[in-house]
């Protein structure tokens, strides 16, 4: 199991009491999924996504990731437990506009004292599998939507993360430019990267195996797709 949840809750202290964003979630998420959380703005997923990515740390109940008890670690060992294991595709790319597409596919490699020699290697290989290797010296500001997107999930991907979270990742992209960005993704995840992604899209939730929706902060349903592949599990 990558993923485990034990009633995980949220909550914002107001003047009437708790408000909570979060409530009472329970649920796993095995190694190989490729797992669409949806539901209306205010339901809760984009909190989710940021405890999921050990982006927020104010929380109660009980976060497994890979085995490590997220929820009795302290903030800097979650942020360095995310920066092995989480690669992140976010909606507005979040690319660096003074770095070229390798500096920026770089970045993360240099969060993990990687060799330089191997970082060169790592970077090459993944411009190359992402047929981007013409893009490598352009500016983010040079680039159409759809590639600053492919650079930005090529950044995610570049160091092996073993899970991937993406918050809207077309949701800034024409429907050509989306159905390849989530073809890549489905690619992604066949070769045996567990997916996670919040999206308001139908389309991008028939590419993964598993359908949660959430209302009001509480899971109001789990519905599986399909199963995982002998590949994936």
């Amino acid at each position: 199991m990558i993923i485990r949840f034990g009633q995980l809750e949220k909550a914002f202290q107001t003047a009437a009491g708790p408000y909570f964003v979060l409530r009472r979630i329970n649920l796993s998420v095995r190694e190989g999924e490729f797992v669409t959380i949806m539901g209306p703005s205010g339901a809760g997923k984009s909190s989710l996504l940021s405890i999921l990515g050990l982006l927020d740390h104010v929380w109660s109940g009980e976060y497994e990731l890979l085995g490590h008890a997220v929820h009795r670690i302290k903030p800097k060992e979650r942020t360095d437990l995310g920066r092995r294991h989480i690669g992140f595709v976010f909606q507005s790319y979040h690319l660096l506009d003074d770095l070229t597409v390798a500096e920026n596919i770089d970045l993360p490699l240099s969060y993990r004292n990687v060799k330089a020699n191997d970082r060169a290697a790592l970077v090459a290989d993944i411009l190359d599998r992402f047929q981007i290797v013409a893009k490598k010296d352009l500016f983010p500001n040079q680039l159409s939507g759809g590639q600053q997107q492919l650079v930005a999930i090529a950044r995610a991907v570049v160091a092996s993360p073993k899970l991937i979270l993406a918050d809207e990742p077309t949701g800034n992209l024409h429907s050509a430019q989306a159905r390849e960005i989530m073809e890549l993704f489905r690619r992604l995840n066949e070769s045996g990267t567990t997916i996670v992604q919040v999206t308001h899209s139908e389309a991008n939730a028939e590419y993964g195996n598993r359908k949660i929706l959430l209302r009001d902060g509480w899971v109001e349903s789990d519905e599986s797709l399909r199963p995982l592949s002998a590949a994936q599990a």
